[in-house]
C-alpha cells in the first residue's frame, strides 16, 4: 500500500468519524434546541440546513486538510530556500501559484452560489419523492391517478437543479483549467529560461539539480494549492453552519426568559393587543387580540379555518413571539418566563400530533412527562383518561408493544394514534395550561363524547389544584357549549367572546356558525 493511499484512507476514516457523528450531532442540537418553530417555515433556514446535511463530509475534510496545508507550507518554504540558493529566477514559480489559487477560489464560489440558489428545488424534489413513497399519501395518489403529475413536478425540480449546478460546475472547471494552464505555461517558460541561464558555465550536474528542484517545487506547489483550495472550500461550506450558530444564539438571547412560572395561577392569562404575522405572508394571522383567560377556566376557541386559532395556541406555547402586544401570565410577560420551565407546566395534545416509531406504547405515552416515563401507574392513569384502555388490550404485548410497522412493530389507526397523543398529554398532573387542539378530530362520536366528559372533569380538578386554564380548540360547537369562555376568531380578529348562551343571545358570528352547524347535523 503506497503512502498516498494510506494517507487517503486515514483522511477518509477521520472525516467519516467526525462528519456524521460530531458535526451531525451539533447541527441537530442547534436545530432541536431553538426555542420556537418559526425557523421551520423560513426558506433561508431550510436551504442552509439542506446544504449542511449534504456537505458535512466536505466541511470536516476541509478542516482536516487545513492541518495538512500547514505541513505543505513548511515543505514549500524549505524547497524555496534551496531554489533561491541555485537560481533566484525559480522563485517566480511561487508567484505563479497565485493564479490557480485565485481561479480555484472563483470556481468554488460559483459552485457554492449554485448550491444555494438551487437548494429550494432540491428540497422540493426530495419532498415530492417522500410524498410519492409515503404509505399514508399513496392511497390518495393512486386513487386520483396523480402519480405521473407528481413525477413530472419532481423531475422538473430535479432537472432545473441539475442544469443550474451542472452549468456552475462547467464554469468552475473552465476557471480551474485556465488557472492551471497559466501556471503550467509560466512554469515551463520559467524553467526553460533558468535552464538556459544555468547551462552557461555550469556542469551537467548543476543543470540536473536545477530541473529536479524545479520539478519538486511544482509538485509541492500543486499539493499546497490543492490543499489550500480544499480548506477554502470548507470555508465556503461553513457559512451555513456559522449562520445557523448565529441564528441560534440570537434566538436564545432575545427569546428565552429567566423568571420561573408561578406555582399556581391566581388571575389568569391576558392578551394585550397581540399581533402576529407569519414570515413570508402579507396578512396577519392575529390582529390586535385583547382578552383575559381567567384562572381555573375552560376556554374554547372557535372559528373557521385560517381564523387564527392555531396561531393563538402556538403563542401560548412560546413557539412564536408576538410581533406586537404582550401575553401576561398573572401580570408577568410570558416572554420573561423561562421557556423550559413554562413548558414543563404545560400539557398539550395538538391537531398535528406526533407519531413515534420504534418505541413501545408505554414509551409513546410516557414521553408526555419524561420524569415519569417509567412510572407504570402514571402511564396507566393517563391511558384511562384518554379512553385508550381498549387500544392497550388489543395490542399483542400490551403497553410493551413496539409501534411502527416499518420498524417491525404494530401500526395504529389514525384514531388510535390520536388517543395515544391524548394520553401523552395527560401525563403531567399539575399543569398551569392544558391545551386540547382539535383533540377528537380523528375519533368517532361515542369516543368523542366519552373523552370530553373525562377531560372536562380533569379541567375542573386542575382548576382547583393549580388554577390551570384549559384551552380547547374545536370545530364542533357541541363540544364547547359547556366552556366558561368562548373566543370567536375571524380572519385573525377576535370578533366575540363570552359564554355559549351570551353569544347566542348576541346573535353575532358565533350564533351564525352555530346555526349552520346545527342545521348540517340535523340534515345528517
Amino acid at each position: 500500500m503506497t503512502a498516498r493511499l494510506r494517507d487517503l484512507i486515514g483522511n477518509f476514516l477521520v472525516v467519516e468519524k467526525i462528519g456524521p457523528a460530531w458535526l451531525a450531532s451539533r447541527i441537530t442540537h442547534e436545530v432541536a434546541t431553538l426555542e420556537g418553530t418559526e425557523h421551520m417555515e423560513r426558506g433561508d433556514y431550510l436551504d442552509r440546513i439542506g446544504l449542511l446535511r449534504t456537505s458535512s463530509w466536505e466541511l470536516v475534510a476541509g478542516m482536516w486538510t487545513a492541518i495538512r496545508t500547514l505541513f505543505s507550507a513548511v515543505q514549500l518554504l524549505l524547497v524555496l530556500l534551496l531554489l533561491g540558493s541555485v537560481s533566484p529566477w525559480l522563485l517566480c514559480l511561487f508567484a505563479l501559484a497565485a493564479v490557480p489559487l485565485w481561479c480555484d477560489s472563483r470556481a468554488r464560489r460559483l459552485h457554492h452560489q449554485a448550491q444555494t440558489a438551487t437548494a429550494e428545488k432540491f428540497r422540493l424534489q426530495r419532498r415530492l419523492f417522500e410524498l410519492s413513497t409515503d404509505v399514508a399519501a399513496s392511497k390518495e395518489i393512486r386513487i386520483s391517478g396523480a402519480t405521473e403529475r407528481l413525477l413530472e413536478h419532481q423531475n422538473h425540480a430535479w432537472n432545473v437543479m441539475v442544469r443550474q449546478r451542472f452549468r456552475a460546475r462547467l464554469h468552475a472547471f473552465l476557471w480551474r483549467l485556465v488557472g492551471w494552464a497559466a501556471f503550467t505555461a509560466g512554469f515551463t517558460a520559467t524553467l526553460a529560461f533558468v535552464v538556459m541561464h544555468t547551462t552557461s558555465g555550469r556542469s551537467v550536474g548543476d543543470v540536473v539539480m536545477t530541473v529536479t528542484l524545479a520539478a519538486s517545487l511544482q509538485q509541492t506547489v500543486q499539493a499546497a494549492v490543492s490543499q489550500l483550495t480544499g480548506t477554502m472550500s470548507a470555508g465556503v461550506v461553513i457559512e451555513p453552519y456559522l449562520w445557523l450558530r448565529s441564528y441560534a444564539e440570537t434566538d436564545r438571547a432575545r427569546a428565552n426568559g429567566t423568571l420561573p412560572p408561578p406555582p399556581a395561577l391566581r388571575d389568569g392569562i391576558e392578551f394585550k393587543g397581540v399581533c402576529h404575522t407569519y414570515p413570508g405572508t402579507l396578512h396577519p394571522a392575529l390582529q390586535d387580540v385583547s382578552v383575559t383567560l381567567p384562572a381555573g377556566s375552560v376556554v374554547a376557541v372557535v372559528g373557521e379555518y385560517g381564523s387564527g386559532k392555531s396561531t393563538l395556541i402556538k403563542l401560548l406555547g412560546k413557539f412564536y413571539q408576538p410581533d406586537s402586544g404582550s401575553i401576561l401570565v398573572d401580570g408577568t410577560d410570558l416572554a420573561a418566563l423561562h421557556t423550559d420551565d413554562w413548558r414543563a407546566r404545560t400539557s398539550a395534545a395538538y391537531q398535528d400530533f406526533g407519531r413515534y416509531p420504534q418505541t413501545t406504547f408505554a414509551e409513546a405515552v410516557g414521553l408526555g412527562d419524561l420524569q415519569h416515563i417509567s412510572n407504570s401507574a402514571r402511564i396507566a392513569d393517563a391511558v384511562r383518561q384518554a379512553d385508550a384502555d381498549g387500544i392497550v388490550d388489543s395490542l399483542p404485548n400490551g403497553l410493551d408493544t413496539s409501534l411502527g410497522r416499518a420498524f417491525g412493530g404494530v401500526d395504529l389507526s389514525e384514531g388510535q394514534w390520536q388517543k395515544t397523543a391524548l394520553a401523552r398529554a395527560s401525563m403531567r398532573q399539575a399543569p398551569l395550561l392544558f391545551v386540547l387542539d382539535e383533540p377528537t378530530a380523528s375519533l368517532d362520536a361515542p369516543s368523542e363524547h366519552t373523552i370530553f366528559e373525562r377531560y372536562m372533569k380533569r379541567a375542573r380538578s386542575l382548576a382547583r389544584s393549580t388554577g390551570a386554564i384549559t384551552v380547547i380548540v374545536s370545530h364542533r360547537f357541541s363540544t364547547v357549549a359547556g366552556s366558561d369562555l368562548i373566543l370567536v376568531l375571524d380572519k385573525g380578529t377576535l370578533v366575540e367572546h363570552g359564554t355559549h348562551q351570551d353569544l347566542l343571545n348576541a346573535d353575532g358570528r358565533y350564533a351564525e356558525l352555530y346555526r349552520i352547524q346545527t342545521a348540517a347535523y340535523t340534515l345528517d
